[in-house]
């Protein structure tokens, strides 16, 4: 959830500008343009899935579970 300064001023600027604050979070990867599109195609979807994105992040994407 919501647990540090740098996530918190992320979901302000993804509700000002929705492609910013995936922007901050990922770069220029296919996050960033999802969100673009979904921001032209409309500003509330835009801001729907930067919220999600941003909320819903893996930071330890080579984290893996080992099941022997």
């Amino acid at each position: 959830m919501c647990c540090s300064l740098a996530t918190c001023c992320e979901l302000v600027l993804a509700i000002i500008l929705p492609p910013i604050g995936v922007f901050f979070r990922y770069g220029c990867g296919l996050e960033f343009w999802i969100c673009l599109l979904f921001t032209f195609m409309g500003y509330i979807p835009g801001i729907i899935f930067a919220v999600y994105v941003i909320l819903n992040d893996d930071r330890s994407p080579y984290h893996t579970q080992i099941v022997y």
